[in-house]
């Protein structure tokens, strides 16, 4: 039996309330300048308001809905045989990585995380509660783990792939080593896709010292912004030799 629903959470749920409380409060502010005569100030005010409850409801529609759709396209151009072994760094809740696990029912997913707060209510419970509601317990698996220091073997998965973690690694010498052993642990013929932002270029120029194939890094467009284009996520895709 499953559980009713799978909760995702909400991505860096203070930034969010910082976005929507700040614009409310600008745009109130805006509105007793108006009424003041204070014109300038009010439409300085107003403008800035705006902005930020824009930023909001990208930001809101990026953790609720538009990542689930972008990460959906991306598994399905995959072509996963069914039967591949996943690994997603810096699961968190399991978006990506129950996702994974649907479209391999003969395979394995496991998902890493050290399960810190940069999500709401990110916890190891919740990310097996909602494998059960996903249906696909049996095929996960979840390993507390440092993705710069991974405890697989080499060669150890056909696909790996992660959404906004690496960036959470505050060195560049750590983010550089996070995504050398995620390639080190992927199979001849695996690929690599690695979500985030502001890194990408690092990221891709990592893997190509390393001999990596096909490495590409692509804009995800407005579905995966977190406030505006200021914080627009890209895609890296790599294929290991």
């Amino acid at each position: 039996m499953t559980e009713s629903r799978a909760n995702y959470g909400v991505d860096a749920p203070a930034v969010l309330a910082g976005l929507s409380i700040g614009g409310v409060a600008e745009l109130g502010v805006a509105a007793a300048c108006f009424a003041a005569g204070w014109t300038i100030l009010a439409v300085v005010l107003l403008v800035g308001g705006l902005t930020l409850v824009a930023g909001a409801g990208f930001f809101a529609h990026t953790t609720l809905r538009g990542k689930f759709q972008v990460w959906d396209a991306e598994l399905d151009a995959l072509g996963l045989a069914g039967d591949e072994h996943v690994l997603d760094l810096g699961c968190g809740r399991g978006l990506v990585l129950l996702k994974a696990a649907a479209r391999v029912p003969s395979g394995r997913a496991t998902g890493v995380d050290l399960w810190t707060r940069d999500q709401s209510g990110n916890n190891r419970e919740a990310t097996l509660a909602n494998a059960r509601a996903e249906g696909v317990a049996d095929r996960v698996e979840l390993v507390t783990g440092d993705m710069r220091a991974l405890p697989f073997d080499d060669a150890a998965f056909d696909l790996v792939v992660s959404s906004l973690a690496v960036h959470n690694i505050p060195d560049a010498d750590g983010r550089a080593r996070a995504v050398a052993e995620a390639f080190r642990v992927l199979r001849p013929g695996g690929r690599l896709r690695l979500a985030d932002f502001r890194y990408g270029g690092d990221y891709a120029a990592v893997l190509s010292e390393r001999g990596a194939l096909d490495v590409e890094v692509r804009d995800l467009g407005p579905r995966f912004w977190y406030g505006g284009p200021h914080a627009r996520t890209a895609m890296v895709t790599a294929t290991r030799p």
